[in-house]
């Protein structure tokens, strides 16, 4: 800091050595050690409690998953005792129809290890009450059937093995095992909800676990990224964000901005630096804009020429022939009439063309000169639906108005070239004829008109050209149906300058449907500038 202070600052700084300046610096070493202390003493603390929580989950989990193992284990246990007293029923019957001791066998070894798999399942259901009853019912109903009539009948065939017969067609120790199965099967489906539950809260304790330990470790590499964006930010930044954008001003880019909040002398060089770049920026800002506006000047420049020079050559050549034929030939009237009204259809053409050309280069100025007011866009349609019915015998035109005033505010003569354009194209593309619809209607403070004819249609991979300039679709080309293409693009920018739009719907050899959309007089009232005399629109 001596360097840029100058001569004049060197004694000063000198005289402030000693005890003070050593306390200077140690207050910044004991502010930036006490920062660093802080830092790590929340990281300590903060890894504690998060291995805390991580400890509570593994136990919780440890705690859900002998739950877990525990339920099956009492299934498993509860199965095995229904198949000894399966074996029980089985055995018995195998002896009291053959009367032969070794198809007791099944039912003895049943008898031998009932004890102990029922005790086993009394203890592995002593964490829940329901089931733990439900075990205790189990064990008296197997201990009556054992008590009162397995060992019983046992003991009684033995002694008077005639009496087998009537025995085994008896079905009261089947049904006493029928009873004893259903209890079985209440059990297990009650064990069975009771060990998907215990699933479920294991695999959400096995979650939240997991959960645990990626947000403890997101949190300790936060704390130590916290450290390290500190230590670089207080101690390397400011240089290196000086050299960084240096260098990106010497190699062209001008983006590059620095922080402000620098103390003194640095402080000063950055909001310098930041001056000097966006003066930079401004000046190449202000270039490229320049030259991207030339470009574009020029790119629409040579569309321009060669649209209208493809679309002004027709009718010039015929204009051109027609009229060389009548100077050097010796033609009758009629003949000449007739070349007369091609010659004049031509020339109707020029100028259908150079009006649209005119507008569209207004429309491109930014400029449309709208002479607003309010009208009733029922009677326009009316009269232009008047007016197009002269223009083909082949064609019914029919208009169905909206029930009330269709109040608008804007130009009636450009909306009247909108909807003029919509009924010009729905005749010239019907060749064949047919009912050519209007109808007008109101809704949610907007006016709408819609044009239906039974034509043409266009085709669905042209449908996304239709507003470009001097588009015109095929069937335009082989029917010989004439225009210039620029109809469409027009009636656009007129509704946009008057908050408006247009559409369609259409689908090829069924007709199309053109709509119109334009704000009523009402909706218009609150932005409508000056008193509707001449407004300028800008687009």
């Amino acid at each position: 800091m001596s360097e840029l202070g100058g001569a004049d600052s060197a004694p000063p700084e000198a005289g402030t050595g000693g005890t003070n300046g050593d306390r200077g610096h140690s207050g910044a070493r004991s502010g930036l050690l006490t920062r660093i202390a802080l830092g790590v003493g929340g990281l300590g603390a903060g890894l504690v409690i998060v291995f805390a929580l991580l400890l509570i989950a593994v136990v919780g989990l440890r705690h859900r998953s002998l739950e877990a193992r525990r339920s099956q284990e009492v299934i498993a246990t509860a199965n095995g005792l229904q198949t000894l007293v399966i074996d029980f029923e089985t055995g018995l019957r195998g002896f009291v129809i053959w009367k032969q001791q070794r198809y007791l066998k099944p039912w003895q070894v049943a008898r031998k290890r009932y004890p102990t798999e029922m005790a086993k399942l009394i203890r592995l259901t002593a964490h829940d009450r329901h089931q733990r009853a439900a075990a205790y019912e189990i064990r008296t109903a197997i201990d009556a059937y054992l008590n009162s009539y397995s060992l019983p009948l046992v003991r009684f065939l033995q002694r008077n093995p005639g009496y087998a017969r009537p025995v085994a067609a008896s079905l009261t120790g089947s049904r006493q095992v029928q009873g004893i199965r259903k209890r079985f099967t209440r059990f297990l489906d009650d064990e069975e909800a009771l060990s998907a539950a215990r699933d479920t809260r294991a695999r959400t304790t096995a979650h939240n676990a997991l959960l645990v330990g990626l947000i403890a470790l997101g949190g300790a590499l936060c704390f130590l990224l916290a450290a390290a964006v500190y230590l670089d930010r207080v101690v390397a930044r400011p240089v290196r964000l000086v050299a960084g954008a240096a260098r990106r001003v010497a190699s062209g880019d001008l983006s590059g901005r620095l922080p402000t909040a620098g103390p003194g002398e640095i402080g000063v060089l950055e909001r310098s630096f930041n001056t000097m770049a966006d003066s930079l920026q401004r000046s190449r800002d202000d270039l490229e804009e320049r030259n991207r506006r030339l470009v574009e000047s020029e790119r629409l420049k040579t569309e321009l020429v060669s649209n209208v020079s493809h679309e002004l050559r027709t009718p010039l050549a015929s204009v051109l022939g027609f009229s060389d034929l009548m100077l050097k030939r010796d033609i009758d009237s009629d003949e000449r009439r007739r070349y007369l009204e091609v010659i004049r259809s031509e020339s109707g053409r020029l100028a259908t063309l150079l009006n649209d050309l005119l507008d569209l280069q207004r429309q491109e100025l930014g400029v449309l000169e709208l002479r607003a007011e309010e009208f009733d866009l029922n009677e326009l349609l009316r009269v232009q639906t008047t007016l197009y019915s002269a223009q083909s015998e082949v064609h019914e035109l029919s208009f169905e108005p909206a029930p009330e005033p269709l109040l608008v505010y804007g130009d009636p003569d450009r909306l009247a070239q909108v909807v003029g354009n919509l009924l010009s194209n729905a005749i010239k593309y019907s060749p064949d004829g047919g009912r050519v619809g209007i109808t007008a209607a109101a809704s949610r403070g907007d006016a709408w008109d819609w044009v239906r004819d039974v034509g043409l249609g266009i085709p669905h991979e042209q449908q996304s050209q239709l507003f470009t300039k001097f588009f015109r679709g095929e069937a335009a080309r082989t029917r010989g149906i004439r225009g210039t293409g620029l109809g469409l693009v027009l009636s656009r920018q007129i509704l946009q300058a008057h908050d408006g739009d247009i559409g369609f719907e259409s689908a090829e050899a069924r007709g199309s449907t053109f709509w119109i959309r334009v704000p009523t007089a009402h909706a218009r009232s609150a932005s409508t500038p000056g008193d509707g005399a001449e407004a300028r629109q800008r687009m």
